[in-house]
């Protein structure tokens, strides 16, 4: 992990970590960030979840094929989670709404990647963000396609209407980094 991570992070044992799911993703949303300080993406997501599964503490996350940051996570053995305060929502707004194939979001956001690499990380390379409030770093075991034909309710096909599915990934938290309490 870089110096700059380190200073501005502190990790935390998982058992500390207080939160609501439901509105740290359902409301306030987060980023699904994957990749290299050279070459990464990042998107919205107000999807997914955490839990406790194979006796590891995970974390869910669903990409659309077609979004960009879908080849980035399919690459890499890691992803980070991101969460934010109220003032970077315009931010996670655009993040959301504009693909990294066209756009830089960083220059465009002001958000600054951040290398997580090391220590935090157990073999991979990964991603945050400098402003971020806490960052969950994920190691995938994990992945499937939700199909259609398994939807056990009609109104779950009126979120695919250009038939966009979705692939979920489960990552085991390998850590989680909060801002700014040394």
């Amino acid at each position: 992990m870089s110096e700059q991570a380190e200073k501005l992070f502190v990790q935390k044992p998982i058992d500390e970590i207080t939160m609501n799911p439901f509105t740290m993703i359902g409301q306030e949303w987060m980023l699904v960030t994957a990749g290299t300080m050279h070459s990464w993406n990042t998107m919205t997501a107000a999807w997914g979840g955490f839990g406790f599964l194979w006796r590891k503490p995970v974390a869910f996350a669903f990409v659309r094929y077609s979004r960009y940051t879908y080849e980035f996570v399919e690459k890499r053995s890691h992803f980070t989670l991101s969460f934010f305060d109220e003032s970077w929502k315009k931010a996670l707004m655009l993040c959301g709404t504009k693909s990294g194939r066209d756009t830089d979001k960083a220059k465009e956001t002001g958000l600054k990647p951040i290398d997580l690499t090391g220590a935090y990380c157990s073999s991979g390379i990964t991603v945050g963000f400098e402003q971020a409030q806490q960052i969950y770093i994920c190691r995938k075991l994990y992945s499937g396609e939700l199909s259609p034909d398994h939807f056990l309710s009609d109104e779950i096909h009126t979120h695919y209407v250009d038939n966009a599915y979705h692939r979920m990934y489960v990552g085991e938290v390998e850590a989680v980094l909060v801002h700014g309490q040394r």
